[in-house]
């Protein structure tokens, strides 16, 4: 029987439907209005076309969504003045650096220079030993993301063995801290495979839970995957025909798993969607 899909897109859409009410609420509530800065460097149009969807998504949800647009060869210390000054901005609540930066800028300097009251993405240093510590206050989206899809698709973490393919500081590392967590969508047993693993995909079959987040098109195929695991694709690729994949690929592992995510439509509406959660929550507590 083929893969139940765990539809992203639908989820999301409901999250942001939410979303919006609590921001009107906040509004009408305490004068509040999230709002949330994306600072785009430079012109890569991959990274236009993300900021453009996340300043949509914020205007749409009722909050105020703004794009700084930074050249291309700006210095770091002017790079980092420019989040300074939005760091003191009382009705900025969420500050966002569309990454990747070009490569003389020393991102995780960058990125250590937002307030971690408003690092909404949850890359500061900070908010990353919050969430080792237990005690999570922003949580990277991505990862956020997919334990919502786990938790609403019925898909049962507590003791299950779930595998991460992939040690990213976005979506590996966080993904399995906020599976290791205690309660719902979490209390699993992990295991990171990186470059360094060896047989992969021996430790991919042993997975009740399989997150692919490898960065390779279509890499994890049916033999990766043990009958009945809940699969979760987080690599969006273009072929040569124009068509998208992600890093599982999709046909014949949708015909051993229980559960799986598609691509487009799976992991990546539901990243947009905990943004803006992020997003109000950061606005409450400022």
């Amino acid at each position: 029987m083929p893969a139940r899909i765990l539809d992203g897109k639908a989820l999301a859409q409901t999250i942001r439907e939410v979303t919006a009410a609590e921001v009107a609420s906040l509004r009408r509530e305490r004068e509040i209005v999230p709002g949330l800065t994306v600072i785009l460097v430079g012109e890569n149009p991959a990274s236009q076309v993300y900021v453009r969807n996340k300043q949509n998504a914020c205007n749409a949800a009722g909050m105020v969504g703004r794009t700084l647009r930074l050249p291309a060869d700006i210095s770091q210390s002017t790079l980092i003045h420019d989040i300074e000054r939005l760091n003191a901005d009382p009705m900025v609540h969420g500050i966002l650096v569309q990454l990747p930066l070009p490569p003389h800028l020393d991102e995780r300097a960058v990125l250590s220079r937002i307030s971690p009251r408003k690092d909404v993405d949850g890359f500061h240093p900070e908010n990353v030993g919050l969430l080792a510590s237990g005690t999570p206050r922003f949580v990277p989206c991505t990862p956020l993301g997919i334990r919502e899809l786990l938790i609403h698709g019925g898909v049962e973490t507590r003791g299950a063995h779930a595998v991460v393919l992939g040690r990213s500081q976005i979506v590996g590392k966080p993904m399995a801290l906020l599976l290791l967590q205690r309660g719902e969508g979490g209390d699993a047993t992990v295991t990171v495979c990186h470059t360094g693993t060896r047989d992969a995909a021996a430790y991919a079959r042993q997975a009740d839970i399989l997150i692919a987040a490898i960065g390779r098109p279509e890499q994890v195929t049916a033999d990766w995957v043990k009958p009945g695991a809940a699969v979760i694709d987080v690599g969006i690729h273009k072929r040569a025909d124009g068509r998208l994949c992600g890093d599982v690929h999709f046909p014949s592992v949708a015909q051993v798993a229980a559960a799986i995510t598609p691509v487009p439509g799976g992991v990546g509406p539901m990243t947009v969607a905990m943004l803006l959660r992020n997003t109000l929550q950061a606005a409450i507590q400022s």
